[in-house]
């Protein structure tokens, strides 16, 4: 409960500090520190965590001056948050990022550690995500060049992160856009083809256990015997991967479309059988005034690139599959959330959206939104009478409705149907603004269990939930909430939580105490499995 409290007592400091930029010669100086801090407590219903406190805490200092900036991340784990086991075990405090960069009109040249994506990054995408604790970043060099408006053209070598630490592998790549409107000298239309081109070089001379374990004799990486028996399955140290891609747009039409294909490659990290991967991404959209839509298809298969093709984790990949499906922030219409199935799937979505304004009262509108999601197994099964696996369907709509200065409401219902089971979610939402400066948010949520599909392998799902929240808000300082979901299926088990937030110029402090549920978290497909635990948890972020 001490480090708690120090980390406390940093955030009340680093509001009375909080400013603008900070000037440092003829450059300027900005940063950012992002803390999370939870500690444990007991529950009958839960198991406590054996170390009853954790800590992920980032702090970014950046420098900028003229054409020239620089940068470093220091990332500390006192210990690492549960959930978060892959990035450390016990303290680590280490850099986690850093880098120098030049700009010119036409050029650029960035050393150190790279984040950057190639299209829709099917084939390469290094980034950052905290709540996922992903940090891919490329460590080494990315030089661009633009030939005026027409090409553009990028090339990159480094070595990826892998958690805490650099792996042994080596990733090269080259992307190209050609402006056909700029050459054409159509600027009423944006006309693009591009292209990427991607290598991932791994060494094949250190067995992973569970292949030692198959067969001792096999691997001796000294007489480079177990070179050999990895070459039996197909897999080479060097991974082939390219993209094309088109992008048109004219006046309010919208269409684009992509293509990948990569070498054989392990189709998981504990399987001893390689294929070669695909994918294809297409979408058009059109929007006119206060209407829009937007059709998204996409069929892949062995898409899961890995960083480190013998290890695991969420962490460890080299590319980007996001989830086509409506990303919700209502905790029951999120409760299961879809994982891509990189190995092979086929679907996509469609998202409708029209807004109906009153031309008498600014106050007073309507906003109207539907979407179609589902996504089915790429291979027809035998045991389905030669059908497609159904991995995920969602029908969704929602309605909101400013009634005036003071009322906003909306209603939501989404009808989910994957693999183990159905579900109907019922969402009320209605917020009162007395004042410019103090809102009243409730949430009524209800999720109506339908059939559950999966006695065959033994699983079974939760039944109904029930869920609500209220939520105060006294801009710009203050903001407090309660809420609960409470299984009234199978567990009984509420999941409360309630807390207060204080924002201070560009620093926020966040405290709040409750019980989570065991579960996915996701953020735009990525998924990161959160163990259950109750505790309270301090969050902070502040810039400068």
């Amino acid at each position: 409960m001490k480090r708690l409290t120090l980390i406390f007592a940093v955030a009340l400091a680093a509001i009375g500090t909080a400013s603008a930029q900070q000037v440092l010669g003829n450059g300027q100086v900005s940063g950012s520190l992002e803390s999370s801090s939870i500690y444990y407590t007991p529950d009958k219903k839960i198991e406590r965590p054996e170390d009853h406190f954790g800590s992920n805490n980032y702090i970014k200092v950046d420098y900028a001056n003229g054409r020239f900036s620089a940068g470093i991340q220091m990332n500390a784990f006192l210990p690492a948050l549960v959930g978060y086991e892959e990035l450390a075990s016990g303290y680590k405090f280490y850099l986690a990022s850093k880098y120098i960069q030049w700009r010119d009109k036409n050029f650029e040249i960035l050393v150190g550690d790279i984040f950057d994506q190639f299209g829709n990054g099917l084939i390469f995408r290094s980034f950052e995500d905290r709540q996922l604790g992903m940090n891919n970043s490329l460590e080494g060099v990315r030089a661009a060049y633009n030939f005026g408006r027409y090409v553009t053209i990028k090339g990159m070598y480094g070595r990826p992160r892998l958690y805490t630490e650099y792996s042994k592998t080596w990733v090269r790549g080259a992307d190209l856009v050609i402006s056909i409107a700029d050459i054409i000298k159509a600027p009423v239309i944006n006309f693009t083809l591009e292209g990427s081109y991607v290598n991932r070089y791994q060494s094949l001379s250190q067995a992973p256990e569970y292949m030692q374990e198959e067969d001792p004799s096999s691997f001796n990486p000294i007489t480079g015997e177990m070179q050999t028996y990895l070459q039996s399955y197909g897999l080479t140290p060097n991974l082939n991967m390219y993209s094309g891609r088109l992008n048109f747009g004219w006046n309010g039409l919208s269409i684009h479309g992509e293509y990948v294909h990569k070498s054989k490659d392990f189709t998981h990290p504990s399987s001893t059988s390689t294929n070669p991967g695909w994918a294809a991404l297409g979408e058009i959209g059109y929007n006119y005034k206060t209407f829009s839509v937007m059709g998204t298809f996409r069929a892949l298969s062995n898409m899961k690139t890995a960083i480190d093709v013998f290890s695991l984790g969420t962490g460890n990949t080299i590319n980007y599959l996001p989830a086509l499906t409506r990303q919700y922030t209502y905790m029951l219409a999120n409760l299961n959330p879809y994982q891509v199935s990189a190995s092979g799937e086929l679907g996509g979505q469609v998202d409708l959206c029209y807004s109906y304004r009153s031309k008498s009262n600014r106050y007073r509108y309507w906003n109207f939104h539907a979407n179609f999601s589902t996504f089915y197994s790429l291979k027809k099964l035998p045991y389905l009478g030669d059908k497609r696996m159904l991995y995920w369907r969602d029908i969704n709509v929602d309605v909101e409705r400013q009634w005036n200065k003071k009322w906003k409401s909306t209603i939501l219902y989404s009808f989910q149907d994957n693999m183990d089971h159905q579900a109907h979610i019922f969402v009320g939402d209605v917020t009162h603004k007395f004042n410019r400066k103090m809102s009243l948010r409730f949430e009524v949520q209800y999720l109506l269990s339908g059939d559950d599909k999966s006695e065959w392998d033994g699983l079974h799902s939760e039944g109904d939930w029930v869920a609500g929240l209220v939520e105060f808000n006294l801009a710009p300082h203050w903001s407090f909430y309660v809420q609960d979901m409470y299984n009234i299926g199978q567990s009984k088990t509420h999941y409360y939580n309630g807390g207060f937030s204080y924002t201070h110029n560009r620093t926020r402090v966040q405290l709040s105490y409750g019980r989570n549920r065991a579960g996915y978290i996701c953020s735009g497909g990525v998924c990161r499995f959160s163990p259950a635990y109750t505790g309270v948890n301090l969050m902070l972020t502040s810039s400068f």
